[in-house]
């Protein structure tokens, strides 16, 4: 194992120990070694592995899933995230969706794939990821939904309560009540307008360039094996993954 791949810099370090539960000082029983659980998890979701196939260094596989789990449930990766990256650039925001394909072994949470953000399109069971970045290229917000669904469906609870000078988007955002909700928050739409649209808008082809960036994100968020192919049962332990790697990709 090349273990320069898995394990968390000393300045990262620095920055997220006083931010986990179970260390010194904490109510309850003090956590056994923070740091070496955070690598095993990142082990795991860099390498798409089985938390069975977790190499013995790291301790009892059951027992890093099942504080993997607690962790996830109670939004410490989350929280993580957005205590360690940057202060947004929200100049302007771009927002695109992107498709994973979902392992087999991942389907068996109870409540049935659906209550899971699992969903079938073409390529079999898969999730779809709407992200939100700044202009900076910067991940800001993600939501899950079934692969099938359409990217539309994540724009409502990404935007809301954001403020942001302009929105980069294909033309699958070219929605009326989008349009109009950016001309009432006094934001730019650079969104281009669907070929079967009566009256073809204009919209600034030389922003639009930028959109590149959301594309780029998705790039270097797929490097982790346990993104590019969702391996969790669960939303909650997927969503969980998606902030641990996000975190490390804005720490760089």
């Amino acid at each position: 194992m090349d273990e320069n791949r898995f394990v968390i810099s000393d300045d990262l370090w620095e920055k997220m120990a006083l931010l986990l539960p179970g260390k010194a000082g904490d109510p309850g029983a003090t956590g056994q070694d923070n740091r070496r659980f955070m690598e095993a998890v990142l082990w795991r979701v860099r390498t798409g592995a089985p938390w069975r196939d977790l190499p013995k260094d790291f301790g009892n596989w059951n027992s890093v899933f099942k504080r993997f789990r607690r962790w996830a449930k109670a939004g410490v990766f989350e929280s993580l995230f957005n205590a360690i990256s940057r202060e947004p650039d929200l100049e302007y925001a771009l927002i695109d969706g992107t498709i994973v394909q979902v392992h087999q072994k991942a389907s068996g949470a109870k409540g049935g794939p659906q209550h899971q953000a699992i969903g079938r399109s073409r390529g079999g069971l898969t999730t779809k990821i709407v992200a939100l970045v700044d202009a900076l290229g910067n991940l800001f917000r993600f939501l899950l939904l079934p692969g099938q669904a359409h990217d539309m469906k994540g724009v409502a609870p990404l935007i809301q309560d954001v403020s942001f000078g302009a929105l980069l988007a294909d033309k699958a955002f070219d929605s009326d009540w989008l349009l109009k909700d950016l001309d009432e928050r006094g934001a730019t739409a650079v969104i281009p307008p669907k070929s079967n649209r009566k009256m073809l808008r204009d919209y600034d082809t030389h922003m639009y360039k930028w959109r590149h960036l959301i594309e780029n994100y998705f790039a270097k968020i797929k490097e982790f094996r346990g993104i590019a192919t969702r391996y969790d049962k669960t939303d909650i332990s997927y969503a969980a993954n998606w902030h641990l790697c996000a975190m490390l990709v804005a720490a760089r």
